[in-house]
């Protein structure tokens, strides 16, 4: 990826990281040394002055314990792109008193209830997963 500019994105990305290093309280230097680089490098990363690549941000999440999808939450879009929904063909509105009303709403109400944090991320990972085949 030599040579692409960074943007909005890189940057939210290298904020993500920070925060859930320090939230994990992972030094610099010692996630630097699982990518194999420079603790200057890292930070270069972090402050979206470089891309990271998916490997190490793969490794990152692996560190922290957290889905690789959440660093990815809140970021910015630069395109008029929009999101896919689960088919490219025009999609029926979801309307709020059709038989999906509050089904997102109930499930996460009951998720946030009952299950322990370990278990919350377990089924954002399995929400992450079938989001990304039916997204194929």
């Amino acid at each position: 990826m030599a040579g692409q500019k960074t943007d909005e994105r890189d940057i939210h990305l290298g904020q993500r990281m920070a925060e859930e290093r320090k939230r994990s309280q992972l030094t610099q230097r010692r996630v630097a040394q699982s990518f194999g680089m420079s603790a200057a490098q890292l930070q270069k990363y972090e402050k979206g002055v470089n891309r990271i690549s998916a490997v190490h941000l793969e490794i990152l999440s692996r560190m922290t314990g957290i889905p690789i999808g959440d660093f990815f939450q809140g970021i910015p879009h630069l395109d008029d792109v929009p999101d896919r929904g689960f088919s490219d063909d025009e999609q029926q509105a979801l309307v709020p008193d059709g038989p999906w009303a509050g089904l997102a709403v109930a499930v996460a109400k009951h998720v946030a209830k009952t299950f322990d944090e370990p278990a919350r991320r377990d089924f954002a990972t399995a929400v992450d997963t079938l989001q990304r085949e039916l997204n194929r």
